[in-house]
């Protein structure tokens, strides 16, 4: 809260008066059109979740799901569809490990079968012609 001394332009008498940030919190648009607001925390899960087991820091993790929050709230102004998000995290597992991207895309895309999966794999394969995750 912020407290400011004015002064009366027509009669001059002092006076004090009390402001507030108003916040408008982002909500996101999820596939069924529910309206949720946004959560960092689902983020952070989800990245963690797919980054299980892989030799990648949790450094690294926060950092990547601070950049997507900091993206969408500088990017959108009240509400952002889950889709957006979902391809951000794909995009920040991208940089930070080539498995956790795959797990996260197989989920967050729901494959339905093998191929839809090779599709997702085949840029990476061509692009890294075969050495390996990167972390």
């Amino acid at each position: 809260m912020i407290r400011r001394r004015r002064e009366c332009l027509g009669c001059c008498l002092r006076f004090t008066t009390y402001e507030r940030i108003e916040e408008s919190p982002l909500r996101v648009i999820k596939k069924n059109g529910e309206r949720v607001r946004f959560d960092k925390a689902r983020i952070l899960q989800g990245m963690l979740r797919a980054c299980e087991k892989l030799p990648v820091s949790m450094k690294a993790i926060e950092e990547a799901a601070t950049a997507v929050e900091a993206r969408c709230q500088g990017e959108y102004d009240r509400e952002v569809h889950s889709s957006v998000i979902g391809s951000l995290v794909m995009d920040e597992l991208r940089k930070l490990d080539q498995v956790a991207y795959v797990r996260f895309a197989s989920v967050y895309r729901e494959f339905k079968d093998v191929n839809q999966f090779l599709e997702e794999l085949k840029p990476i394969l061509e692009k890294d012609d075969g050495k390996g995750s990167k972390s």
